[in-house]
């Protein structure tokens, strides 16, 4: 299916650049449909566990949520590789036995999709996911068709730089002046931002720079954000 057919689908916004056609989903996720090819940042898996562990009372059932959403992005792309930017796990905590249960049964549904981690600052500590699952974790920067998918935004010679690690998020003014933060996709002339994809993660506000894009990730589309139009 190719991006004009999906567009007409979902409510999405999409990019070209460098000759790659970039769909912004409002599931925070990024489909590349020249080569069949999500892009999610920051899934944070067991995060939810990690805090349990730690005494702290978080909502239960976040990593089947977050798969998920997973599963209906594949299914309606239908999608022959996810690439993760990085922050698969949370923490050296985060597989119980429950979440590593969870996880093991969404790979063996999806057991065709090709999986690849850009490992990030959570994966030097938490470890690379067990091997049963085969995720194929490397190194930043990934090279893909003139991407260079990472998990820190920043820029990188020769190449236009897709990443995550900062949640970035707006916030939106409505007609009785009250406020609601959206996550959202953040490109400057050399890098991209995705936001956070996972089901139990924070978000943190961003500074936009003149020239800069923002587009806001509603829970039923994506939409632009114009010069003024968010308060960041």
């Amino acid at each position: 299916m190719r991006a004009t057919e999906l567009a007409g689908a979902v409510a999405t916004a999409t990019l070209q650049i460098h000759g790659n056609t970039l769909m912004l989903l409002p599931e925070k996720a990024v489909f590349l449909p020249e080569c069949d090819t999500l892009l999610v940042a920051d899934v944070h898996i067991g995060k939810a566990t990690s805090f349990r562990q730690l005494g702290v009372p978080v909502p239960a059932g976040t990593t089947d949520a977050t798969l998920s959403v997973l599963t209906r992005l594949v299914d309606r792309l239908a999608a022959k590789r996810i690439v993760f930017l990085g922050d698969f796990l949370h923490s050296a905590r985060s597989l119980g036995a429950a979440t590593f249960a969870t996880l093991l049964r969404w790979r063996e549904r999806h057991g065709a999709l090709e999986l690849t981690l850009v490992r990030g600052n959570h994966d030097d500590r938490a470890g690379d996911p067990p091997a049963v699952l085969d995720i194929q974790p490397v190194d930043e920067p990934l090279m893909l068709r003139g991407l260079a998918l990472a998990h820190h935004p920043r820029p990188m010679a020769g190449a236009f730089v897709l990443a995550g690690h900062l949640h970035p998020c707006v916030s939106i003014g409505g007609r009785a002046h009250d406020w609601h933060r959206l996550p959202c996709f953040w490109f400057s002339e050399r890098v991209g931002v995705l936001p956070a994809f996972g089901a139990f993660t924070g978000m943190q506000s961003i500074r936009v720079r003149p020239g800069e894009r923002v587009f806001a990730a509603a829970p039923d589309r994506v939409f632009e954000l114009l010069p003024k139009a968010g308060r960041v």
